[in-house]
């Protein structure tokens, strides 16, 4: 089946959607499975923070039979905005990822022969590198375009959520957003409760952190018997999202991963103390690092905390967000 991208409406045609950064509130990780995944029990929180992705049609026909058509499915994919430095362009990217597959599962699927070739630019308001599922939510919201963009109608919900969970752990909860109990790997979601809206104070860092290096030193704490026995019962934290209390949440907040985080940077440590002497109610590690995120009362203290703790350490950037906030969604190019 094919389809008519020649005509100047498609050639003028644009989709855009948002994609929020996540917290961990809950982390715990597992020891290692026979994949070399860890089993975690983790909740994930939504966060206003996001990224904005745009997908232009560049009015080519990309012809899904002939060889090599992977690599000019996607003519270019721009990065901009604050967090724009070291984000792949290429097919390193999960966007990329994500695009190639929903086409071939509209081949497979909907014996579509052709789909338009594409422009992506992203801006990222997420860090990268920080712990926070920017490159899942970017795939997330690419998963959304290109299903958007390709098909004649759309592959459904169920389709796109089978294939977030092949592309990573993170992609599927970003597409869902909301709070959600993470358990496998992350990527088999149960929604939660979650009362009323929960103020942080996010704190970056310029230098980031690798993921699998900090897995990597779980594992060393823990054979050297320094490292915490897995966190894996979340009940604490969801009677604290049930309750809609700060308090109640700062005092259950919980990342077996983050004593390997301040193993591998110290200076986190810094950022934690300074968060709590400027006010906040609790810091935590967010997921592997290096980017920390401050409980606060409420959205008034989030941007006082966020300004001070910035201040008084360089190389960090404070940015005040709330959650919970959608996942993934597509958004009205006229806004």
């Amino acid at each position: 089946m094919n389809r008519d991208f020649s005509s100047p409406d498609s050639r003028a045609s644009g989709y855009r959607a948002r994609a929020h950064a996540k917290v961990n509130l809950h982390l715990g990780v597992g020891d290692a499975r026979a994949d070399g995944y860890h089993e975690l029990a983790t909740v994930f929180q939504s966060l206003e923070l996001h990224d904005d992705v745009r997908l232009s049609l560049t009015g080519e026909e990309i012809d899904l039979a002939v060889d090599g058509w992977e690599e000019r499915l996607i003519e270019s994919l721009a990065v901009t905005g604050p967090y724009a430095a070291g984000v792949p362009t290429d097919s390193g990217n999960l966007v990329w990822r994500a695009t190639v597959n929903i086409a071939k599962r509209l081949r497979a699927e909907r014996g579509l022969d052709a789909v338009p070739q594409v422009a992506f630019e992203l801006r990222k308001g997420i860090p990268a590198a920080g712990g926070m599922a920017g490159g899942s939510a970017d795939a997330a919201a690419a998963l959304l375009l290109a299903d958007a963009a390709f098909g004649p109608t759309s592959l459904g919900q169920p389709v796109l959520y089978e294939e977030a969970n092949w592309l990573g752990s993170d992609i599927a909860f970003t597409l869902r957003g909301g709070t959600a109990l993470g358990t496998g790997r992350g990527e088999q979601l149960t929604p939660m409760l979650a009362r009323g809206t929960f103020h942080w104070a996010i704190i970056t860092s310029n230098e980031g952190l690798s993921t699998p290096a900090v897995f990597q030193k779980v594992d060393e704490l823990r054979a050297a018997g320094k490292g915490q026995p897995p966190h894996l019962d979340t009940a604490a934290v969801s009677q604290a999202l049930t309750s809609g209390d700060a308090e109640h949440l700062a005092a259950v907040l919980h990342n077996d991963m983050q004593p390997a985080a301040l193993t591998l940077r110290p200076d986190l440590r810094k950022t934690l103390a300074a968060g709590k002497a400027a006010g906040a109610l609790a810091g935590i590690v967010s997921g592997s690092g290096p980017t920390c995120a401050l409980l606060c009362a409420d959205a008034a203290e989030a941007a006082e905390v966020a300004a001070q703790v910035s201040t008084e350490l360089p190389g960090t950037r404070g940015i005040p967000t709330s959650g919970p906030a959608r996942g993934a969604h597509l958004v009205d190019e006229a806004n």
